[in-house]
């Protein structure tokens, strides 16, 4: 398909890298099909060491029915590094300012690991902005919260004595399942292309990390009125899966999808599934609202159960299976 003139010079100017401010910072956001004015605009934010770009697979197919703003977290991406430690609230404030600098009064959002406790935040404390709300690979914060896998807690220990690039291919195999790795191992050298073509600087990821440990979800959760779909995978060797059944318990009338097969970064294992699960419950509330008790479309049905993630991580993470929901 050819573009006139025009539609290229429409096309670079809404895809270009464009800046809010939040306090004495310039975070980094894009926006993708911003001239589609009747899809429904979706914020995604991504967890600890990633930019935008870490949305890559699922990208083009969220794109066809939702108008995207794109955001890198402070120290990442193109974002500016914050002097010192900051919050998760600090985050949320990030994700506010881009919101009025789009000119967005109000989205879906969809939150992973870290950005997933950042989507909490912004639900709880300006839910004029948040419609559908989508958590993924998270959990509820502290105290409410199942600590760090045992295999992740014992790759934190050994981290130190590996080279940088061997704890890089270490960290990203253990985002991913165990299948994944053994039988799709292009993925994991597609993850640490993106990791090294776009390293996020060394001193933000104990911030970032600081930031999730410090951050206490507590009772808040009842006040988030947003419709909300919790992810997680079954095989997730980074937050404990058992956080999304508890996460999902605590958000009144919340839905939990699992993928059974999936590790903590599902949305790079199987794309589609995820992608599907997000559309289809964004886009069909009335339908979904239906399935209380029975499916969601395209996923079996199965009961499913980090801060402690956050403790003491300080390196990039960066995934195939059936969704399940209860």
């Amino acid at each position: 398909m050819h573009r006139s003139a025009r539609e290229v010079k429409l096309f670079r100017e809404v895809n270009r890298t464009r800046y809010a401010r939040s306090g004495g910072l310039r975070i980094a956001y894009e926006l993708r099909g911003a001239m589609h004015r009747r899809r429904p605009w979706l914020v995604l934010i991504q967890g600890m060491g990633l930019d935008r770009l870490g949305w890559e697979p699922v990208l083009r197919k969220l794109g066809r029915r939702f108008r995207l703003v794109l955001v890198d977290n402070r120290g990442v991406g193109h974002s500016d590094r914050p002097a010192g430690s900051f919050t998760v609230a600090d985050m949320t404030g990030d994700i506010v300012a881009v919101l009025d600098a789009a000119g967005v009064r109000r989205a879906h959002v969809l939150g992973a690991s870290l950005g997933g406790l950042v989507a909490q935040e912004l639900a709880i404390t300006r839910p004029e902005r948040v419609d559908g709300l989508v958590l993924a690979c998270t959990a509820p914060g502290w105290p409410f919260t199942y600590p760090m896998p045992v295999a992740s807690m014992r790759l934190m220990v050994t981290t130190g004595r590996m080279t940088a690039e061997a704890a890089r291919r270490r960290h990203t195999e253990n985002a991913l399942s165990a299948g994944t790795v053994r039988d799709h191992p292009e993925l994991v050298n597609r993850l640490l292309e993106l990791q090294g073509s776009r390293p996020a600087d060394a001193g933000v990821l104990p911030a970032q990390a600081a930031a999730g440990a410090r951050y206490a979800g507590g009772l808040s959760k009842a006040r988030i009125g947003a419709r909300t779909l919790v992810l997680h995978g079954g095989a997730d060797q980074v937050v404990d899966p058992r956080n999304g059944k508890l996460l999902a318990s605590r958000i009144p009338g919340a839905r939990l999808v699992t993928f059974p097969e999936l590790g903590h970064l599902l949305f790079w294992e199987d794309p589609d599934g995820f992608a599907d699960a997000v559309t289809s419950f964004l886009l069909a509330p009335a339908k979904a609202d239906s399935l209380r008790g029975g499916r969601m479309p395209g996923h079996a049905v199965r009961p499913f159960g980090i801060n402690a993630l956050f403790r003491g991580a300080a390196r990039g993470r960066c995934c195939r299976g059936a969704g399940r929901r209860t």
